[in-house]
């Protein structure tokens, strides 16, 4: 059985790279930690559950505990195996990595999380499919949805990469609620949306 095209280019690189860094398909550690710093400025994360869809190598979580912030639990999904193992073996307390594809079975996204994120996660997907998923993570997270995304050809050079217009996925956030952070100023060709639930 064949792999979705969304998963095949972390595939083909975590059979070259394993579980390094490589396989996240990152353009470097500091373009990495950039969208992370974007989503712990708009996002409180402390103290809650926090589920990171696409975790990789979990290293959100990493950057988190350097920065101070102390999720009350975190809750991985990552479909590569190789990423997967590497976060597991991280061991970090009050984790869990769940092993699966939560395109192919949204029912993952149902955690009962404050909080659910995406980073980098959505870069190979269709509009379409981008669109859907979001919506479902809306309907699942208590709190909010986080989440960054390639907003212009500039990032999104790659033929597995897919780029969305600020201004489209703006109104889509604003039809969900109508409190939505949007930051795209800590990297040219990228932009974090926070989407909150009253209350």
């Amino acid at each position: 059985m064949s792999s979705p095209a969304y998963l095949r280019p972390y595939l083909d690189a975590a059979e070259r790279h394993g579980g390094k860094f490589e396989s996240l398909l990152w353009a470097n550690p500091s373009a990495q930690a950039a969208r992370f710093a974007a989503l712990a400025r708009w996002c409180e994360l402390a103290g809650r559950t926090v589920l990171d869809a696409g975790c990789g190598r979990a290293d959100l979580l990493d950057y988190l505990g350097h920065q101070g912030i102390a999720p009350a639990q975190y809750i991985g999904i990552e479909a590569v195996r190789a990423l997967s193992d590497a976060a597991e073996a991280k061991d970090h307390p009050n984790a869990t990595i769940l092993r699966g594809d939560f395109v192919a079975d949204p029912t993952l996204l149902k955690q009962d999380a404050d909080v659910i994120v995406f980073s980098g996660s959505l870069n190979t997907l269709c509009a379409d499919d981008f669109y859907q998923i979001l919506r479902l993570a809306w309907g699942h997270t208590r709190s909010e949805l986080a989440f960054n995304f390639l907003c212009s050809p500039r990032l999104a050079s790659g033929k597995h990469l897919t780029w969305h217009g600020i201004s489209e996925v703006r109104e889509f956030a604003f039809r969900l609620s109508g409190d939505v952070a949007i930051d795209d100023s800590y990297r040219n060709g990228d932009c974090t949306m926070v989407v909150r639930k009253s209350g």
